[in-house]
């Protein structure tokens, strides 16, 4: 058996986590609107087409903001098509998808949705097709209160009272080639900077998200945070990042050593933003949004090999099936982002719905969770407080992690020195602790040890688990329990000392409250 030590003090805090942390994304592509959150005669919709069904996971999971309407798909999207009268609304080809988008979803009925479940609204801008004019038509539409073309135009509709949405993204991906007009930093940092100028000129209490690179491995990385930023920095509060993990290789220990580099993608892109205010003599400081992470690879194919031919409504595209060791690695993605809540303010799991999500759907039947719900719920429920400094010692293991890069290419990162534990503790708002730790161990349990200084008079709240014997095991229709966390017994406390053994290749979190 390992043994792993961890210390920490209830003072010496990494940050606050911001309540954007815990968000989700929405884009329409494959089932992740049509057949997902919105299926009007399902038999569990409401009046407003909403699966109700869907709506109770949903709520279960507590995103607490929601991305929306993409993605790649916002980069060719006409934002007009998708209000006023149904009937009236032009169904268009999506080039992102290959798909035909009939519109019968659009920015009201989101608006709608997240109202009624409790969700934070987040709308891109399409700066691929379109530009800083239409951006801030669509800030009019949504944010003025009435009086002009659009804001009338909005009431019109049905929404008299303004949707007043406050976070707003510049485009998405447009350093991907993939991309629908596809930019340069330079091409991009310069219309995102006139869109950011029109759209505050409308609403100035909003806040906006640069585009950032797509992902560690783009050959702009780095170059084009910097560029973006020069043209940006004044205008936003906010630069994206984007991370999928994956296990191409088959090589589980690399695959759960993978969400380290999230570690080091986070910590770069603060340096570039940092050096950027530096060379701008300011102190404001650019936070992070991580609007999409997760693990996708099975159904991470080449664009041509993706398509269902005929330009479908709604196809089955892009619905990866979770096992266990995927939620392993989407655990220790949790952790890296509770680890950087001094600078990742917001964050957004993509997606919610069949498409990669934690939620799988039957258009027509019935919904159930995947492995990965239940870290990420975990994340959105006892993630809130303040994420504390850790000294961890424990045993450690070399690997090789291997992504490819666009698809095609070979891209080999070295990981040396790999600790076994990967964890993270919060310090809730009422007292209590919460620690979430990853046992990358598949071979043994670990005997973890923790002293907890200045938490005297902890008690036990909740220990669970989840550990399977067939890492390849997932959850389906048939059988939707197959994997859900279990209890952990022999969970022990001793003033500040906390003793657990965490299962061989395990996600665990044990919960502790005042006395």
């Amino acid at each position: 058996m390992r043994n792993a030590t961890v210390l920490l003090d209830r003072d010496f805090t990494i940050g606050q986590t911001d309540p954007r942390l815990f968000g989700a994304f929405i884009e329409h592509l494959g089932r992740c609107v049509y057949g997902g959150i919105f299926e009007p005669g399902h038999s569990t919709a409401d009046a407003k087409g909403f699966r109700q069904d869907v709506m109770e996971l949903v709520r279960e999971l507590a995103p607490t903001i929601m991305r929306y309407p993409g993605g790649n798909f916002v980069s060719g999207y006409n934002w007009e098509d998708g209000v006023g009268p149904v009937a009236d609304r032009p169904a268009r080809l999506d080039y992102a998808w290959f798909s035909t988008e009939p519109n019968s979803f659009g920015t009201n009925e989101f608006i709608d949705w997240c109202r009624e479940a409790g969700i934070e609204p987040m709308l891109a801008v399409n700066l691929g097709t379109r530009g800083p004019q239409d951006a801030g038509y669509f800030v009019e539409y949504c944010n003025h209160p009435g009086g002009t073309h659009y804001s009338e135009l909005r009431r019109k509709h049905g929404w008299d009272k303004p949707h007043d949405v406050k976070f707003w993204c510049l485009g998405n991906e447009m350093d991907g080639p993939w991309q629908t007009c596809a930019r340069t930093a330079d091409e991009y940092g310069r219309v995102a900077q006139e869109a950011a100028k029109i759209m505050k000129w409308v609403d100035k209490t909003i806040e906006l998200a640069a585009c950032g690179s797509s992902g560690r491995k783009m050959p702009t990385f780095g170059m084009w945070e910097d560029r973006v930023l020069d043209h940006t920095f004044n205008e936003v509060e906010w630069i994206s990042l984007h991370t999928y993990l994956n296990n191409y290789a088959d090589d589980t220990p690399a695959f759960l050593a993978s969400p380290d580099l999230m570690d080091s993608f986070i910590e770069e892109v603060v340096a570039i933003a940092d050096a950027v205010a530096a060379r701008k003599r300011s102190s404001k400081r650019i936070m992070l949004s991580f609007d999409e992470w997760n693990v996708w690879y099975r159904t991470r194919r080449p664009r041509e090999s993706r398509v269902i031919p005929g330009w479908p409504v709604a196809p089955p595209i892009l619905e990866e099936i979770y096992n266990m060791q995927d939620a392993l690695a989407f655990g220790g993605a949790v952790i890296a982002l509770l680890n950087h809540a001094d600078r990742v303010r917001c964050a957004c799991l993509a997606q919610l719905v069949n498409v990669i999500g934690p939620i799988m759907t039957e258009t027509g039947g019935a919904a159930w969770r995947q492995t990965i719900f239940w870290p990420f719920k975990h994340f959105t429920n006892f993630g809130h407080g303040a994420v504390l400094r850790t000294k961890i010692v424990c045993d450690t293991y070399d690997t090789e992690y291997f992504d490819p890069a666009g698809m095609d290419d070979e891209y080999r990162t070295p990981m040396k020195d790999v600790p076994y534990l990967k964890l993270c503790a919060v310090h809730n708002d009422e007292g209590g602790l919460t620690l979430f730790a990853l046992n990358r161990d598949l071979n043994g349990p670990m005997q973890l040890d923790v002293e907890a200084r200045s938490f005297d008079g902890l008690s036990l709240i909740e220990a669970t688990t989840m550990h399977d014997d067939d890492l390849k095991a997932v959850n389906s229709k048939a059988a939707p329990s197959r994997i859900t966390p279990q209890a952990l017994e022999g969970v022990s406390l001793n003033g500040s000392h906390i003793c657990a053994v965490l299962p061989a290749a395990s996600w665990t979190v044990l919960r502790f409250g005042r006395t």
